[in-house]
């Protein structure tokens, strides 16, 4: 988290073009995320709030929902030097993610591949953070030039990709066909991946 320091604004957020400013993340209360977002866009922010869409199930109906991928975070371009105060003072907003007393950037990358995902069609949900497991680029369909972690869960290829500094993942649902293993062998993908697959098993085993 980043302290609210009250002599960092320096200039409104529409005098100067913020396209070349760093990605930040932005913590915000609990099902706050959407209103967070707006009024930063109202106030001329660059915001992105990837949502995705979830089946929810009342007692009497069943609904649709475009939820936080991220929950509890949405993410802004910044001039951190100069325009922190319209950020905190934002309702909702807790505050700028760092370490310690230092604002941490995201890399225009994680966003993008998130971005990639979220506009992609395909079936996508929050995962746990991955660390380690077959890396791989996706050579076709929507996501074609995408990298990320491969996964087979009940059946199902999935591309978990990651924000580091959240230490949290988005899955993704692919076609087998799609992948491409990032590794110095000449394995065929499918022999990579039932290869990743074997280790994996014997690891939880």
């Amino acid at each position: 988290m980043y302290p609210l320091n009250p002599d960092s604004h320096k200039a409104t957020p529409r005098e100067n073009s913020r396209k070349h400013h760093p990605w930040y993340a932005i913590r915000v209360q609990a099902k706050f995320e959407k209103v967070a977002s707006t009024i930063l866009r109202e106030k001329g922010f660059e915001e992105f709030l990837p949502l995705y869409r979830a089946r929810h199930q009342w007692s009497d109906r069943v609904k649709q929902l475009d939820l936080p991928l991220f929950p509890g975070y949405l993410f802004c371009r910044i001039d951190i030097a100069e325009t922190q105060l319209p950020i905190v003072m934002t309702p909702g907003v807790l505050g700028i993610v760092g370490a310690g007393r230092y604002p941490i950037a995201v890399s225009d990358e994680e966003i993008e591949t998130v971005r990639a995902v979220v506009t992609s069609g395909l079936p996508t949900m929050p995962w746990p953070s991955l660390n380690a497991g077959c890396r791989v680029l996706l050579e076709r369909g929507p996501l074609a030039g995408v990298e990320g972690i491969v996964l087979d869960v009940n059946k199902k290829f999935r591309l978990i990709v990651s924000v580091q500094l959240l230490q949290r993942s988005v899955a993704v649902e692919i076609e087998r066909e799609w992948v491409r293993p990032l590794s110095q062998d000449r394995r065929s993908p499918e022999a990579a991946l039932l290869d990743y697959r074997f280790r994996r098993s014997a690891k939880i085993a």
